[in-house]
């Protein structure tokens, strides 16, 4: 619903529109607290060190270091919704249009239980 209101939306022309609502940008470990909390179980979890990681992904061949690099900038960096927009080239969906709905990460786990 957002991109169909951007299009006609002069705050939006010729920006990036970025949709990232409030409660759906939550780490990797917030989704498994999410998830344990649904299933009513504890699920095992293997933690590993980042220099552990930063280590294999230095000694890996490709294309495995590659895979290494975006799990390492997804899941220990938060590079895909960790930064501020930068209002001369981006705008945020959810400030843009607080009426629209969306649905929440939690919402959307409750299917599958």
């Amino acid at each position: 619903m957002a991109t169909r209101k951007a299009v006609h939306d002069p705050r939006t022309l010729n920006k990036i529109l970025y949709i990232r609502p409030p409660a759906n940008t939550i780490s990797f470990n917030e989704l498994v607290a999410l998830w344990e909390k649904k299933i009513g179980k504890i699920l095992e979890k293997v933690y590993i060190p980042v220099e552990h990681l930063l280590k294999d992904i230095q000694e890996a061949p490709v294309p495995a270091n590659l895979i290494l690099s975006i799990c390492h900038s997804v899941y220990v960096k938060g590079d895909q919704t960790n930064f501020e927009v930068d209002p001369s080239i981006g705008v945020e969906a959810s400030a843009l249009y607080p009426d629209v709905k969306y649905t929440t990460v939690d919402e959307y786990l409750s299917q599958f239980v």
